[in-house]
């Protein structure tokens, strides 16, 4: 499904590139494993080829796709104002989907809620942790420009 060098999308990871196509033998079992870099915290994850169908990861959008998700990030509505916890609930979910643009929901009700009053600490490292998950993958997009990137912050 990918080849070495596909730039990919991790859900509560983030972004990376595709380094290599290893294989294993783990528990006496052989098995081939993608090596991914991911671009947030210089990390790197190995998943088997057999289960990157049903894993989280996705290819990373397309500038025409991109496009799109600059106008809902700047003109889109915020959801209705909820209890902090349900809102947190919320959020997480959209992340978790590891889908752009529920990510880019999170960070733009984020930062609007950040105008008008302070984030509690768990909703500022969740505006941190999506932020920065928007941004590794726009870093991946070809065909991006800077100030498209700087858009989403």
């Amino acid at each position: 499904m990918f080849q070495i060098g596909d730039n990919i999308v991790y859900s509560m990871h983030g972004a990376g590139i595709i380094k290599a196509i290893e294989e294993k033998e783990i528990l006496g079992k052989k098995q081939q494993y993608y090596v991914i870099k991911m671009l947030i915290g210089n990390m790197q994850v190995m998943i088997p080829t057999s289960k990157i169908i049903n894993s989280s990861i996705r290819p990373v959008t397309d500038i025409i796709a991109l496009k799109h998700l600059l106008y809902i990030f700047l003109h889109g509505e915020s959801d209705s104002i909820q209890p902090w916890k349900q809102r947190y609930k919320v959020n997480s979910d959209k992340i978790k989907t590891g889908k752009i643009q529920e990510c880019a929901e999170v960070v733009r009700d984020l930062l609007r809620l950040k105008k008008e009053k302070a984030l509690n600490t768990s909703e500022k490292k969740m505006l941190d942790n999506a932020h920065g998950f928007l941004i590794s993958e726009l870093e991946l997009i070809k065909g991006i420009t800077e100030n498209q990137i700087k858009s989403f912050s």
